[in-house]
């Protein structure tokens, strides 16, 4: 069975280091065998205010059935100003009603140049996700000061945050397998077992 998974990129800045840590993550969830990675970037996608038509409606119907059928999200925002980023927000509100996100399992990874990381934004996001009828993780990564924790080429330099980055993969995966994929086999058998 293929685990799908979606990661989306918070940020739209170029060069940005909420992508350069989603990108961390996305290369651990790579590592698993039977998993299928879609990153989203929003920018492309030109998301429309609520209430207001979209430019590209193809994109964003696109953009909803990826998240849809995914097996897991993992979502990846920078804390600006004490809270998620807009584009990240205007993501969420893009899903639709009700969210495509509800009953998918969320990982939560936050990056912030200030020295308490990205806690307040993870907090946000995580009773956002809630909200929406997903199911946040309860072990959001928060990376503090992360201009430090990344070179100019986007490599991580610092071992202890590129294990924390690498959790919030993990700990998606380690959810899905333990949660997801045996309902999933249970359901199946209850509907083989119906048949006979």
């Amino acid at each position: 069975m293929t685990i799908n998974i979606v990661a989306i990129c918070g940020s739209v800045r170029p060069g940005n280091y909420t992508n350069m840590a989603l990108e961390l993550a996305v290369s651990e969830l790579r590592s698993v065998p039977n998993v299928k990675v879609t990153t989203i970037q929003l920018a492309p996608l030109d998301l429309p205010l609520p209430g207001l038509p979209a430019k590209q409606p193809d994109a964003i119907a696109q953009f909803q059935l990826q998240v849809k059928e995914a097996t897991g999200v993992l979502l990846a925002s920078p804390e600006y100003h004490g809270g998620i980023s807009s584009p990240m927000k205007l993501a969420i509100d893009n899903l639709g009603f009700p969210s495509m996100l509800a009953g998918k399992p969320v990982s939560i990874l936050g990056v912030a140049a200030g020295t308490i990381g990205a806690v307040k934004s993870t907090e946000q996001l995580r009773a956002i996700c809630a909200h929406v009828g997903a199911v946040p993780l309860p072990l959001a990564v928060s990376i503090a000061h992360v201009q430090q924790v990344f070179d100019e080429s986007g490599r991580c330099t610092d071992p202890a945050a590129e294990k924390n980055i690498r959790r919030a993969a993990t700990s998606l995966m380690d959810y899905i397998n333990n949660a997801v994929c045996p309902k999933i086999s249970l359901e199946a058998i209850m509907r083989e077992q119906g048949d006979d």
